[in-house]
């Protein structure tokens, strides 16, 4: 075996593509050189360029292969094309089960030999999500231009260059050189090996482990915060950013002016961060510090003064210009806004923001209403909801679009609006990513949800739904909110009406029927069903309470083949939850594990015997019981059967879970003594009965075939 070695070093990589680029160039080198078994893969990745380390076979060893060619009796053409493909002449072919086939030796193949030949196409086809030509003859192309290629193999260069006839590639081909740091450690050094090459790059001031740049700017920052007694604000995004803009990271301080301190924290965080990659640091009571911290590529002679004293200038331009915002956002009220959303487009075929902000505060005064909220937060809902997108016509937003529903609410405070609704403005956007909190305030719950359902039912009215990867309008994001917003808060609200609710705009616009409405409900189901999947639970019982019989609000159950398919979707998220918590837990049990035996048995024989003279359903005749056994089981299913229902209707599903589980002794001495396929045909039809019985009952639970295990 060898250590391949290979650093593509560069111009500058755009920082948001280097991941990316370290692991193209990994999957393209195991792809390429699979006949070297390569294995042991480590990247690299920089600002400057990106590597890889692997370990390979020292050869590709002596084999046959056979390659199938035209069937007998094919067109000349075919065949005579298949040979020149191939080299031969039709002699050396043999006719195989109808085809004409090559068998062929192939001689052992050097790694080197191979390596030579692969890497050279592989950098011409590099995937860069964007890449430039640069001077002048070549067609060669990579993000920023190609300065150095290194490949070695143990130690020892591997011979290849990237010109082509006609196109000399800027004149790049293989050697054993790279670069330190620009400016610390600038021009060439030798590489003996891949560690040797770590080691040296780190002498010249490069870190090249992503890793370890990322310990040196966190633990550095989150030390010169501690100095100060304050907290630096998580950014892992502008961590990784910061990383792939510098080799050698030195955190360093720098001081605000206490002029812009009453600027909003959430301004100057944003500020600091898109303009300038600042990290933003905050007080132990919360609020912003009058400090910021950023990263520089190099260590100071004078501990960095002179560059702390440059940022420091550059920020205060940056929050002068956020204070011009600021304050003249804040000479117009936000209600006064309102009627300016009505030239801001929300979409070609779902009218204006204006028109959306109305259909919003409507639905916000059901959703406070289903949620059992009083009479003055309902108007607070409705009034948030007609306030919560008019700050996308300040100028602050319009800065800094990832500020909407923040700005808002800093705005509506300062108006005098309730806190409820200014606070409601604010969080109507949570949660914004997976990591963030959701909405707890009940009037800002109302809003958020009411948001997220009328984008769902507009964007379903109108057919554009997301499809593969591709979710435009971020619909996935609003339906896992949905998802959150009601379990964090153990909402007991029924989403099914309110979607009809949000629908009834659309479909008076002559939009679409009430089948997109159920197309949202299995569309939320389907999301909960990978949050539950993300979280490590069992979506497998989560798909077997979607599956079974569903108890609706009326007090009627519904299969899935129901003629009403919409009231087969249950629109409580926090009873579907609760329901599979409790089915979660019962087959963890000893009880609960065979009973999920006993219904898959049952399952098994009636789907065959249902296939020979089925189905066996209806009620089980008493009077053809031969074994107590049969009389048990069916005294046990009368008694479990309502008791069942009950709990199902008050939403004591673990009681649910109980009754089911005590059949299970029951069942056993069932399958134990009783032969189901009797020779008898009355008897035998009559136990398949009580079989269907069982799995009717099962079926008020769940539907325990679509639990694994």
């Amino acid at each position: 075996m060898a250590e391949l070695f290979i650093e593509l070093f560069s111009e500058e990589i755009p920082s948001g593509m280097q991941a990316r680029a370290a692991d193209d160039l990994g999957s393209l080198l195991t792809k390429a050189l699979n006949g070297l078994n390569p294995r042991d893969l480590r990247t690299f990745f920089g600002a400057r360029r990106i590597a890889a380390i692997l370990t390979v076979d020292a050869e590709i060893p002596a084999r046959s292969v056979s390659e199938r060619g035209p069937r007998e009796g094919a067109p000349e053409k075919a065949l005579a094309g298949f040979t020149r493909k191939h080299g031969v002449t039709p002699d050396e072919l043999t006719l195989e089960n109808g085809f004409w086939v090559l068998n062929k030796s192939l001689d052992p193949v050097s790694a080197e030999s191979r390596v030579a030949e692969a890497i050279p196409e592989l950098l011409w086809k590099f995937p860069w999500p964007k890449s430039m030509r640069w001077g002048a003859g070549s067609n060669f192309t990579w993000v920023r231009p190609l300065r150095r290629i290194a490949c070695l193999l143990d130690g020892h260069v591997v011979p290849f260059a990237l010109a082509r006839e006609g196109d000399d590639a800027h004149g790049l081909k293989a050697s054993n050189l790279s670069e330190g740091h620009r400016f610390l450690a600038p021009g060439p050094f030798e590489i003996l090996s891949g560690q040797q090459w770590q080691e040296e790059l780190e002498t010249r001031s490069v870190i090249v482990d992503m890793d370890s740049r990322r310990d040196m700017v966190r633990t550095g920052v989150a030390r010169l915060a501690d100095q100060h007694g304050i907290t630096v604000v998580q950014d892992d995004g502008l961590v990784d950013e910061v990383c792939g803009l510098v080799e050698y990271p030195v955190p360093l301080l720098g001081k605000i002016d206490a002029a812009f301190m009453d600027l909003p924290a959430e301004v100057m965080q944003v500020s600091m961060r898109i303009n300038q990659r600042y990290f933003a640091l905050r007080n132990p009571d919360g609020k912003a510090a009058p400090y910021f911290a950023f990263v520089g590529n190099l260590p100071f002679k004078d501990g960095g003064k002179l560059t702390t004293a440059g940022n420091e200038r550059v920020l205060r331009a940056r929050f002068a210009d956020a204070r011009h915002f600021w304050d003249l956002d804040r000479k117009t009220k936000l209600a006064d806004r309102v009627p300016a959303l009505a030239a801001v487009t929300f979409h070609a075929k779902l009218g204006t923001q204006a028109e959306r902000a109305e259909r919003i505060s409507k639905l916000a005064g059901t959703v406070a209403q289903a949620m059992g909220l009083d009479g003055a937060q309902i108007a607070q809902a409705e009034r948030a909801g007609l306030l919560a997108k008019a700050d996308l016509t300040t100028g602050m937003v319009g800065e800094f679009p990832e500020l909407q529903g923040v700005m808002g609410g800093y705005y509506a405070a300062h108006d005098g609006e309730d806190e409820a609704v200014s606070r409601a403005v604010a969080e109507h956007y949570l949660p914004r990513g997976q990591s963030d909190d959701t909405a707890k305030a009940p009037v800002s719950v109302a809003v958020a949800l009411a948001d997220r359902l009328d984008l769902l039912a507009g964007f379903f009215a109108i057919g554009e739904l997301p499809s593969g990867s591709g979710d435009p309008y971020a619909l996935r994001r609003a339906a896992l909110g949905i998802i959150r917003t009601i379990r964090d808060n153990g909402l007991r609200l029924n989403i099914d009406p309110l979607l009809a609710r949000a629908g009834d705009e659309f479909r008076a616009n002559k939009f679409r029927d009430r089948e997109s409405q159920k197309k949202i409900m299995f569309f939320i189901q389907e999301r909960l069903r990978v949050l539950l999947r993300t979280e490590g639970q069992r979506h497998d019982v989560l798909d077997a309470c979607f599956s079974g019989k569903r108890f609706d609000p009326e007090g009627e159950y519904f299969q899935n083949d129901s003629p009403e398919p919409e009231k087969y979707l249950d629109g409580n998220l926090n009873r579907i939850l609760a329901r599979t918590s409790a089915l979660s837990e019962m087959i963890q049990t000893e009880d609960g594990r065979n009973l999920l035996a006993a219904a898959k048995r049952a399952a098994n024989i009636l789907r065959i015997e249902d296939k020979k003279d089925g189905p066996h359903t209806g009620a089980p005749d008493p009077a053809l019981y031969t074994q107590d056994e049969e009389r048990a089981l069916a005294m046990g299913l009368d008694q479990a059967v309502p008791a069942i229902e009950t709990a199902l209707k008050e939403e004591r599903f673990t009681d649910a879970m109980q009754a089911i589980a005590a059949l299970r002794p029951t069942l056993d001495r069932f399958f134990e003594a009783v032969t189901v396929n009797a020779p008898e045909p009355e008897v035998r039809a009559n136990r398949l009965k009580l079989l269907s019985r069982f799995r009717e009952t099962t079926a008020l639970i769940a539907d325990f075939g679509q639990i694994e295990g």
